[in-house]
């Protein structure tokens, strides 16, 4: 087990090897990361991500929920209350699901999925729980229907817990 004294010792020695002072509130590489919650998936490690250079929002399935959307809307306003350390340029909203993923578990009991999607039971079976290619296909047209900026791009990838591989499921799309 780690326990908290070993924490506060690897905290130490981040802060004195990697910590870096100078990052700015909002992501020096304009981009946010949903994934999963999964230990095996850590979004910046997956993705070779820098310290500083993404939002990461994780969740369970790094499933595009109602939750996630209002996470995402706060993010938002926290990003144009500090505008000033804003990098101009285009964003990059990157949807991360991954095989063998956990919420395939969950599908026995669909009231508990439905309460986490905020949708009735009956409507599950959009949301391609058990796979996750089709579950990142649902997840970028969520955000196609609900965000709308000329400054903005989604992506969907796919990462296989066997082979340490990502694969592009959704290529870079603009939204409109």
């Amino acid at each position: 087990m780690t326990d908290t004294e070993d924490l506060v010792r690897r905290n130490a020695e981040f802060a004195d090897q990697r910590f870096a002072p100078d990052l700015r509130i909002n992501p020096s590489g304009n981009m946010m990361i949903v994934g999963c919650v999964d230990p095996r998936v850590d979004p910046a490690q997956v993705l070779g991500v820098r310290h500083g250079e993404a939002a990461v929002i994780r969740n369970v399935g790094g499933r595009m929920t109602p939750a996630t959307l209002r996470t995402m809307a706060m993010l938002g306003k926290v990003g144009q209350a500090n505008a000033d350390g804003r990098c101009p340029g285009t964003w990059n909203l990157v949807i991360l699901h991954h095989t063998n993923c956990g919420m395939t578990d969950l599908a026995p009991f669909p009231e508990l999925l439905a309460e986490y999607f905020e949708i009735p039971a009956a409507e599950l079976g959009e949301k391609s729980v058990s796979d996750p290619r089709g579950s990142v296909r649902v997840d970028v047209g969520v955000i196609l229907g609900v965000l709308h900026a000329d400054d903005f791009l989604v992506s969907g990838l796919v990462y296989d817990v066997t082979t340490g591989r990502v694969e592009t499921v959704v290529p870079e799309t603009p939204l409109r």
